[in-house]
């Protein structure tokens, strides 16, 4: 007797999605993945909606730690003086200020934002396809909006306004310090200055001391207004940057999700470029504006990435990989080369000499959460001090060397930007620069003996351009680290149990974190140089543009490869 099949089972009833989480849908296109997968079948660590919403939350923390007040986190700017400019805050009651309160909630915010970021990172894997206007919308009133409150955690801002207090007064920055000058006369702006950086001299490029001489212009003597004019600069260049990035990646839906995702909307460059008003992205947006003339006027890129360097000397880097990217093409090498040598000439050596000689004293510092500063106490006690710095200098120096070509010998090339592929990309000075701008910035971040979280901007737009790989979770990890590790960055204000936990985290975890960063980069060669069959062997990658590239690379980091993922990346392997 023949038994009849039994039916087979219904399939599940979706599950309801919350509706506060359902209002995201709004981020993402109609065709996504997410979209039309309402059941919610994928994995919470893969869906937009959880990313999207870690990135609001982040910042809605932040902003009420700002709104609140001076604190611990906080900076104190002083009495308005009847000005109506941002940024505002209330004089919440001390308890609500309470540096464990504030400093736990910041720390929950960097956390919770790092975690939207991989999730969001996961999910572009697997397919996800933002509207584009609308995520760079939100980028851009998150940015706009964190200005809104006071600096958190550094105190930098204040060292910028009293280094363009001291140029408005008739002095060079370059020689007389904040404290300095303090010591002989009274200053309103001066007077709100913090350690450890009061004696300190500029360490900035012309261009940045002429900025924060016009902060001072507008802000008068109140130290309020300046910090705000300094916080619009800041804001206005990160949005530039990032909106140069994204018309980079004219042309390829996803590459352009994927450049928005990590500049403009990635919460930890939001969190240490905008929210203490630091100066990377002035110096970056020149850099990327150079990239946008690497194909037809090498003169013309050259003369951008020369601004730049007036900017911050370390955009060199930029400007190493255009001149690699010229290797082959001599006379438009030396069209680059001439191109950057006049700005960056006429800043350092005629308008500002001094500028040039206080940059390079940053070269010599060490920081307490660098990955050298544990081999710095072993030093001292077989050499002098001084000997001790020089030699993790050069240790830096020689580990930033060796990241370079390890990572050169694991990132394939790639053809970018639409570039045909019939062409070599070695020859596309583009797509040459983009990946040799991403050896060199993270090798040097990963190596350099003094290094903060918001120098990682340098790094984050080449990597973004580039397309998917090992690069973003490892730098996600390292960004994510410091942050926490800098909450808080000032050194006043907190009692002795604080200042004890915030050193134990920097010199212990942090330190260790930092060593895990390179020692992933060092094991990823390893183990991808020994299944090529040689330790110095690269590849060209023969993938379309790396907006659809990389999918299973990315995923396979994260821990794991959906079937969509590990589709795309078998066509990549195939060459399909």
């Amino acid at each position: 007797m023949v038994h009849p099949r039994p039916p087979a089972p219904s399939p599940a009833a979706p599950r309801p999605v919350p509706r506060p989480l359902a209002l995201l849908d709004w981020f993402s296109a109609p065709t996504s993945p997410d979209r039309a997968d309402r059941g919610g079948a994928a994995s919470w660590t893969t869906s937009p909606r959880i990313a999207l919403a870690a990135l609001l939350l982040a910042p809605a923390i932040y902003l009420c730690v700002g709104f609140l007040g001076p604190s611990v986190v906080t900076l104190d700017l002083g009495p308005r003086n009847g000005s109506l400019l941002p940024p505002w805050h209330i004089a919440a009651p001390a308890p609500w200020r309470n540096e464990w309160l504030v400093t736990g909630a910041l720390w929950a915010s960097i956390a919770i934002g790092g975690a939207g970021m991989w999730i969001g990172l996961r999910a572009l894997a697997r397919g996800w396809l933002p509207r584009l206007r609308r995520c760079f919308g939100l980028g851009v009133a998150l940015c706009l909006i964190t200005i809104g409150v006071p600096p958190l955690t550094s105190a930098d801002v204040l060292m910028y306004a009293a280094y363009g207090r001291i140029a408005v007064l008739g002095m060079s920055p370059y020689a007389v310090t904040p404290a300095g000058l303090f010591r002989t006369q009274y200053d309103p702006i001066l007077v709100y200055t913090e350690r450890p950086w009061q004696d300190t001299p500029s360490v900035y490029g012309p261009i940045l001391n002429w900025i924060q001489i016009g902060a001072n212009r507008l802000g008068g003597e109140t130290v309020h207004d300046v910090v705000f004019w300094l916080q619009l600069v800041c804001m206005i260049f990160m949005v530039i940057a990032c909106t140069l990035a994204v018309g980079l990646a004219r042309g390829d839906r996803r590459l352009q999700a994927r450049v928005i995702w990590l500049t403009i909307l990635n919460p930890v460059m939001i969190w240490a470029v905008v929210v203490s008003a630091h100066n990377e992205a002035i110096a970056i947006s020149f850099g990327v504006a150079a990239f946008w003339f690497l194909r037809r006027r090498p003169f013309v890129a050259g003369v951008l990435i020369g601004i730049g360097c007036s900017v911050k000397a370390t955009l060199g880097l930029y400007g190493i990989a255009m001149v690699w990217a010229y290797r082959r093409d001599l006379p438009a090498m030396l069209r680059a080369i001439i191109g950057a040598g006049i700005p960056s000439s006429i800043a350092y050596f005629v308008l500002e000499p001094e500028a040039l000689g206080q940059a390079a004293r940053n070269s010599g510092y060490l920081s307490e959460v660098s990955w050298l500063a544990p081999v710095q106490k072993l030093l001292v006690t077989f050499v002098a001090g001084e000997t001790s710095y020089d030699l993790v200098s050069l240790l830096g120096w020689l580990g930033m060397i060796t990241l370079a070509w390890m990572l050169s010998r694991v990132l394939p090339r790639r053809r970018l930007f639409g570039l045909s592929g019939e062409l070599d990309p070695r020859r596309d000075p583009l797509s040459d620069a983009v990946r040799t701008a991403v050896v060199l910035t993270v090798a040097w971040l990963c190596t350099a003996p003094y290094s903060l979280p918001w120098y990682d901007l340098a790094a984050w737009v080449p990597i973004a351009l580039y397309g998917a790989s090992r690069l973003d979770v490892i730098m996600l990890a390292r960004g994510l680290v410091l942050n926490l590790a800098f909450n808080p960055g000032r050194v006043v204000g907190q009692s002795a149990l604080l200042e004890e936990v915030v050193a134990r985290v920097r010199q212990v975890g942090t330190t260790t974190a930092m060593l895990g960063v390179v020692s992933a980069i060092v094991i990823w060669w390893y183990y991808a140089c020994r299944r090529a069959g040689s330790l110095i062997s690269t590849r060209t990658d023969p993938a379309p543009p790396a907006g659809t590239a990389g999918a299973g690379e990315l995923t396979a980091a994260a821990g794991e490869i959906p079937g969509a993922a590990a589709s795309v990346a078998t066509k990549t392997r195939t060459g399909e």
